[in-house]
């Protein structure tokens, strides 16, 4: 395996890492009410995940 001949410095490794812009996450609409949900993820407004009642949510 190649081994580094020296250490890169804070500078060099933090302008490396720069690079990298975050992306905006994707929404979806739950199929039960409509609301904007992330994907793979349980709508916070009725509780259901892929048109199934996941969590129970109180009136």
């Amino acid at each position: 395996m190649a081994h580094q001949k020296s250490r890169a410095s804070k500078s060099r490794t933090m302008k490396r890492r720069s690079t990298i812009k975050a992306e905006v996450p994707t929404f979806m609409s739950c199929s039960n009410c409509g609301t904007p949900v992330l994907y793979h993820h349980v709508c916070p407004e009725c509780g259901f995940y892929k048109g199934k009642l996941a969590i129970e949510k109180s009136a």
